[in-house]
């Protein structure tokens, strides 16, 4: 025997529904249907016993420690119910309110799914509340009776409770509604509560006050004391309609059904939870996509979900740029979304929680950034790397991890970096089919689309901390340098000398030139140019400048040259660019050479003797004809000091040389003296890298200036420790 768990929820008090319940149990019963009333009303207990004149001498409060011993089977439960005539048993919920605390949301499932066995009926009187005591009573039912009067105050109330549970993924067919007082004078029709509610009116009661009320007073149920009542006749009625419309109740879908059809057996529960993105996979699955149940489900009600709000129609920007407009379509796609569900999954989800997941996950590949959206908002996460519907990469801690996170469709990760680009007035398509960007948080994207990518549309987010960094959490935190090469950085700084911070891809160069450039006094004037505007510097006097591409006619390109050519009549006290990469680095060593001192970028470089090499390359691909040696005296002129920052093994980023560029060695190479080292000594049990950092011994050339600008260095900081 599986019972039919029924539960009857109102918002507004006095409508009838703790009388309607328990009515309609009570008909059930005389039908010789075995039926069980629970009275979770915990505003109103005891009022179950009340009505039907008959004490209990337990309620569910006493069963809360007790449940394990009954789901074994070492009692039986039906011994300790309340009990009206033959097929009738109830329970309150509570006999004072100071046992209202010990009604959990755990203890209600648990204690249904142990009844849920031993009856063909379960009636639940649900209260008046949104609690989660609620919704956990609705996640164990089968079906879902709103009871309203009709005044327009109850009309509106329950057409919130309908938004509401749609939004928690209850789906529409689930929830039908009974109308009391369906006669009453001056009262709204039945015809018009159907036009403005969107769930069927199943049940018309109609007022029959004077004989509910000497029912009431007697302490007898209306259908046993007056069955020729039209509400007891009424009732009667929709307790026939339950035991024959089979189709009226919602199963409850077992995770199993839409698992991985041809997987090893596992877990079910645990099956679902990976697809879903919940929890990590320990282990990649080989299954193909056409295996792969779970993914199309979701595809299924994605574009089903499509089609009603006529997307395809709307414009990226309009639900994109209009916040107000986004959250009352993403409202609106909750409640379709629960109702499509149900219909695609045959059943109902029970588990809150999961049906949240999926409802959000199909939303916001719908509306937002599909599985994007929870890597985005974790603030762990420095990349997110998506190379096809399959793959989605992240970093964490500088390492690589594949996540269990997928798109539906190719063609979904497309929708998504349009939906990414459209708010910055960027745009990607076959014509441009690459394109660099930053989103308003400062985080830098990059997206490649067919025909340049062989795998379907490829997107790169390198996110930035909200968080800006210290060279204390440098130094405490990551362990990047210590406190002696942080004292040297800031001496050189704000003695104005030229610094080039180099590293790979990835290494954290534009942070590391974000906490440098906090050493700037406050009272200079600091110009920044870049290509994606991602430095943050905590200086009022700051002006940012970005590069720009060209338009869709090829046009309007403002590049890293010509700013900082413009720069230099701004009267800048530093200009600091983000990164050299071209022809601008002969631009940058010339205002190094001319007085511009204290300017800084970073360039992309494996040690600090290849940023030599770099440079090299650079300014011989401006098109300027100038010999090998003239090109070096002039960088050994312009740079005073190289800061090579690199990651590691095991994904830290540490400090590995700060060297000086002390001039020419000879007519064609330049001197460079290592300062600082990180010396690896090798690697810890859980591939930790181990090592030191440690002083060369040489003191820089320009210590005797630092000295005489009244900056406090210390002699003792460069000489190696024994």
């Amino acid at each position: 025997m599986e019972a039919r768990v029924i539960s009857f929820f109102s918002t507004k008090g006095g409508v009838g529904k703790t009388l309607l319940s328990l009515n309609l149990a009570v008909s059930l019963s005389l039908k010789k249907k075995k039926v069980f009333h629970l009275d979770l009303d915990l505003g109103a207990p005891q009022a179950t016993s009340k009505l039907l004149g008959v004490e209990s001498k337990y309620c569910l409060f006493n069963f809360i420690n007790h449940l394990e011993e009954f789901k074994t089977k070492k009692r039986s439960i039906s011994n300790y119910l309340g009990r009206y005539k033959t097929n009738l048993y109830f329970l309150p919920s509570i006999f004072k309110m100071s046992q209202r605390s010990h009604i959990t949301v755990e203890g209600i499932k648990e204690f249904i799914s142990i009844v849920y066995q031993d009856f063909d009926y379960i009636i639940i009187d649900a209260g008046s509340n949104m609690s989660n005591e609620l919704i956990a009573t609705l996640d164990s039912s089968n079906l879902i009776f709103l009871v309203l009067t009709p005044d327009i105050l109850s009309v509106y109330q329950t057409e919130w409770v309908l938004d509401t549970l749609q939004s928690l993924g209850f789906p529409l067919k689930m929830i039908k509604i009974i109308m009391n007082r369906a006669e009453s004078k001056g009262s709204i029709s039945w015809q018009e509560i159907k036009v403005l509610l969107p769930s069927e009116v199943v049940a018309l009661i109609p007022s029959d006050g004077k004989t509910i009320g000497l029912a009431v007073n007697r302490g007898i149920p209306v259908v046993a004391d007056n069955p020729n009542s039209k509400a007891a006749i009424a009732l009667d009625k929709l307790a026939d309609f339950l035991i024959e419309k089979k189709s009226l109740y919602i199963e409850h879908k077992i995770l199993a059904d839409i698992r991985v059809a041809k997987e090893e057996p596992k877990d079910a529960g645990e099956i679902f939870l990976q697809k879903i993105g919940v929890v990590e996979k320990a282990k990649r699955s080989n299954l193909g996509e056409e295996e792969d149940q779970i993914i199309m489900f979701k595809r299924r009600v994605h574009q089903k979900l499509i089609d009603e709000l006529d997307l395809k129609r709307m414009s990226v920007e309009s639900f994109t740029m209009d916040v107000a407009k986004a959250e009352e379509l993403r409202m609106k796609a909750e409640r379709i979304v629960s109702n499509i569900i149900s219909k695609e999954a045959g059943g109902f989800i029970s588990a809150l929680e999961i049906r949240k997941k999926v409802t959000k996950e199909i939303i916001d590949e719908a509306l937002g950034f599909g599985p994007l959206e929870d890597l985005l908002g974790d603030s762990s996460i420095t990349e997110i790397m998506v190379n096809n519907k399959d793959q989605i990469y992240i970093e964490k801690r500088g390492k690589l991890i594949l996540t269990s996170k997928k798109f539906t469709t190719n063609e979904q990760v497309r929708v998504v970096i349009e939906r990414i680009l459209a708010p910055l007035g960027r745009r990607i398509d076959e014509s441009v089919p690459y394109v660099d960007a930053r989103l308003p948080d400062g985080s830098r994207v990059n997206a490649v689309i067919p025909p340049l990518s062989l795998t379907g549309p490829n997107l790169t987010i390198r996110k930035f901390s909200r968080k800006r960094l210290t060279v204390d959490d440098l130094i405490r935190k990551f362990g990047s340098l210590t406190p002696d090469m942080a004292k040297l950085i800031d001496a050189a700084v704000k003695s104005r000398k030229n610094i080039i911070v180099s590293g790979g891809t990835g290494s954290g160069k534009t942070t590391l030139l974000n906490i440098i450039s906090s050493y700037i006094p406050e009272d200079e004037r600091i110009v920044t140019i870049e290509d994606s505007a991602e430095l943050k510097l905590n200086q009022a006097h700051w002006i940012r400048l970005e590069s720009r591409p060209p338009n869709i006619e090829g046009r309007g390109e403002v590049g890293i040259k010509d700013l900082f050519r413009n720069t230099l009549r701004m009267r800048p006290d530093r200009i600091i660019v983000g990164e050299s990469r071209g022809g601008e680095a002969l631009d940058v060593l010339q205002a190094m050479n001319t007085g511009h001192d204290g300017s800084m970028s970073t360039i992309h470089a494996n040690s600090t003797q290849d940023v030599l090499i770099r440079l090299d390359s650079m300014i011989l691909m401006s098109g300027v004809e100038l010999p090998i040696r003239s090109i070096r005296e002039m960088i050994s002129s312009a740079i005073d000091l190289i800061v090579h920052i690199a990651r590691l093994s095991d994904g830290s980023r540490k400090i590995t040389q700060i060297t000086e560029v002390a001039g020419m060695l000879d007519d064609m190479h330049i001197n460079l003296k290592d300062i600082f080292n990180f010396r690896q000594t090798g690697v810890d049990d859980e591939g930790g890298v181990l090592g030191e950092f440690v002083p060369s011994g040489y003191i820089p050339s320009f210590y005797e200036e630092i000295r005489s600008r009244g900056i406090d260095l210390s002699r003792e900081i460069f000489v190696p420790k024994d």
